[in-house]
């Protein structure tokens, strides 16, 4: 039984609230578009408009043709996309070798593991303590036999946003086609894929406030991986299956929302972001901030408090009506500690410790300043009972002075 009844969510990196005006054009669709956009009369037409227009609103938001979107069912169905349709089709070229990272989601490493069973060759790049991939590493590992490099925009845990910018114009130089997972950065930050220069882009709807069970993938004109998904002649005959006419015209609405005022939805973020921070980082003892400071995600907060469970702290929280996670709402049901903490050299006795935060449009600084007054409560009164901390302590101290 929680202690307070008001709920104060802290985790819009998992899944974001459906806006009340995306709701309203769902609706709409759902009610009104009863007919197959692929149906040629009148009630099918008006399914058709509403993909259009979320075709339309998608495009605008990134910078790209509409004809360059293609729907999908998630942000996880984008990535295998990319990054199998990518492999299948230039393996025909001889070119059997994929570059990634060591901290990508798990939607991008089980595919790399799997392409792996099928004999491709994967080079998994190291991370800076920061939370970084170098460009320079990138360019290291090409070869010639090189068809992909796919490096995430901003990490889904501690929120670093990558040079992508750069890792695509090293991929351009030796003609590798570049993807770039940005689940966490659409509707987060400003994305023009023209300036950026990637190949291909995930996104998903549900992480900037759009219906749960649609995504996109952008496609550059001119570059054609093989399909994942056969069958009808939808999205361009590139990716079969009956459109998602509510969840098109939600996340089109969703994403025009997200990007119209958006540096007014980020200057909020970081405020939050950075009183949090601020205020944790002196209050409680040897708390430790993941990855940099500067170059984040607006609202993404992830600090380790060594001496604890995640776990523990997590349902501490929940008591108080507070919605955190330990890490990506994907891999909730593992006990291992994070791998991308693991990646910028965290010891698993602090990984475990560790909890994120991650603020959205609707929260407030007076939510802030209760998770942060709730936090000063609960880690001293469990570091008290945790035999983890009292044995621990000084090594957890010597650790975080290495920063």
């Amino acid at each position: 039984m929680r202690i307070v009844e008001k709920i104060v969510y802290l985790d819009n990196a998992a899944t974001t609230p459906v806006a009340p005006e995306v709701l309203e054009v769902v609706t709409k669709a759902l009610s009104g578009a009863c007919g197959n956009p692929s149906s040629h009369y009148s009630v099918g037409y008006e399914a058709k408009e509403f993909v259009d227009t979320g075709r339309a609103q998608v495009a605008k938001a990134i910078n790209c043709q509409p004809g360059e979107i293609f729907f999908t069912g998630c942000g996880s169905e984008a990535d295998n996309w990319a990054i199998k349709g990518t492999a299948l089709k230039l393996a025909k070229k001889g070119k059997k070798h994929l570059i990634t990272s060591q901290f990508e989601h798990h939607a991008v490493l089980h595919s790399m593991k799997a392409l792996e069973r099928e004999g491709f060759e994967v080079t998994y790049l190291p991370i800076t303590s920061d939370g970084f991939v170098r460009p320079e590493d990138v360019e290291a590992a090409i070869r010639p036999d090189t068809a992909l490099v796919t490096v995430m925009m901003a990490n889904n845990e501690i929120g670093t946003i990558q040079p992508i910018k750069e890792i695509a114009a090293v991929c351009k130089k030796h003609g590798v086609w570049c993807h770039t997972d940005a689940v966490q950065a659409v509707g987060a930050i400003p994305i023009d894929v023209q300036d950026l220069g990637v190949d291909m882009l995930s996104m998903s709807g549900h992480k900037f406030n759009a219906p749960k069970g649609i995504g996109a993938l952008y496609i550059r004109r001119g570059i054609l991986p093989y399909n994942l998904i056969d069958g009808g002649g939808q999205e361009g005959r590139r990716r079969a299956g009956t459109e998602n006419v509510a969840g098109i015209a939600g996340i089109g609405k969703a994403l025009e929302m997200a990007t119209g005022h958006l540096e007014e939805k980020m200057a909020h973020q970081r405020e939050l972001r950075d009183y949090t921070i601020n205020r944790i980082l002196k209050n409680i003892p040897l708390a430790r901030l993941n990855g940099s400071w500067e170059n984040r995600l607006p609202g993404n907060v992830n600090i380790s408090f060594p001496g604890l469970e995640g776990e523990t702290i997590l349902l501490d929280l929940d008591m108080h009506g507070i919605c955190a996670s330990t890490g990506s709402a994907c891999n909730s049901d593992s006990l291992d500690p994070s791998h991308v903490l693991l990646s910028i050299g965290l010891p698993e006795e602090i990984g475990h410790g560790s909890m994120r935060f991650t603020f959205g449009p609707q929260n407030t600084m007076e939510e802030a300043e209760y998770l942060c007054q709730t936090l000063e409560e609960i880690i001293p009164r469990r570091r008290a009972m945790s035999c983890m901390w009292l044995q621990n302590e000084n090594t957890v101290r010597d650790f975080n002075l290495k920063k």
